[in-house]
């Protein structure tokens, strides 16, 4: 299931350009003008929208649309300036050393595409290697303007999908055995094959099963991470532990898993219906 990154290469670097000569204060009220044109030009991501909100039970209107457009084009670019000057953001933590302490061995983060998380680990908080398995799908644009932005923090690493599935899996082996952290996508799977069907405001929703097989087989303690968009450069990170039951069959405590975490996605989806950004058809396998 691969999706092209949204975004236009040349709004995001006019963006970026514009914060650089004028703050982010300018930046952030220009970004209405951005949202306005893909409101008006945007219509494949506007039928996936209303499948969205129909699930969620929430009447669509325009105005909807428009925020959430706003919503993904405010996080978009903030991945990008987050990067550029990470310690203009805030990212808030409960309990944030117990947490530090926890990153500071082999761990799995589950992200999904919501909020914040493209920017989340430009400021990480821990020193640890985070290496981080996603497609570049990138429009080539788009992926020369980040390139082209120098990393703050040095312990980031991608673990590029399109490499092919032995060398992504040597990378993950070796990474885990280095005591590193995998940060992993659970709401798309790029291959068809890892695909698990799951329970999702009342319809079977497709989930990226690999984060959990991996997890599962190397025993490694798994975290969920649910970046919150809270103001201007703001986010709260909500993190929740996702446990195996180790006295079921592999199969068995892989679904369940999923399906825990499938269960807290929509528990935060219902409070923040605007931050989640698959733009498509989540329940169709087509």
């Amino acid at each position: 299931m691969s999706k092209k990154q949204r975004g236009s290469a040349f709004s995001i670097k006019f963006a970026f350009t514009l914060y650089k000569y004028f703050g982010y204060n300018f930046i952030y009220y220009f970004i209405y003008l951005i949202s306005a044109f893909y409101f008006l030009f945007a219509t494949n991501v506007k039928d996936a929208l209303k499948i969205y909100y129909k699930k969620q039970g929430i009447p669509f209107s325009s105005l909807f649309y428009y925020q959430h457009l706003r919503m993904f084009a405010i996080t978009m670019v903030d991945r990008f300036i987050s990067k550029y000057d990470p310690d203009s953001y805030t990212f808030i933590y409960e309990n944030k050393d117990e947490l530090r302490k926890k990153l500071d061995s082999k761990t799995i983060l589950l992200f999904s595409h919501f909020g914040g998380w493209s920017s989340a680990a430009n400021k990480a908080i821990t020193n640890n290697t985070i290496n981080i398995v996603m497609q570049e799908v990138m429009t080539k644009g788009i992926k020369d303007i980040e390139d082209s932005i120098p990393n703050k923090k040095d312990n980031l690493n991608i673990i590029d999908l399109n490499q092919g599935a032995i060398k992504v899996s040597i990378d993950i082996a070796n990474a885990l055995s280095n005591d590193e952290i995998i940060a992993l996508m659970a709401d798309r799977a790029s291959n068809k094959k890892n695909r698990h069907k799951s329970d999702f405001f009342n319809e079977q929703g497709l989930f990226n099963e690999n984060p959990f097989k991996i997890a599962y087989k190397t025993n490694t303690p798994m975290l969920i991470y649910f970046v919150i968009y809270k103001k201007k450069q703001c986010y709260e990170v909500k993190v929740i532990e996702l446990e195996f039951d180790y006295t079921l069959k592999e199969k068995d405590a892989i679904k369940k898993a999923i399906n825990n975490y499938a269960l807290s996605f929509e528990e935060v989806l219902k409070q923040h219906p605007k931050q989640w950004f698959n733009f498509y058809n989540f329940w169709s396998e087509e």
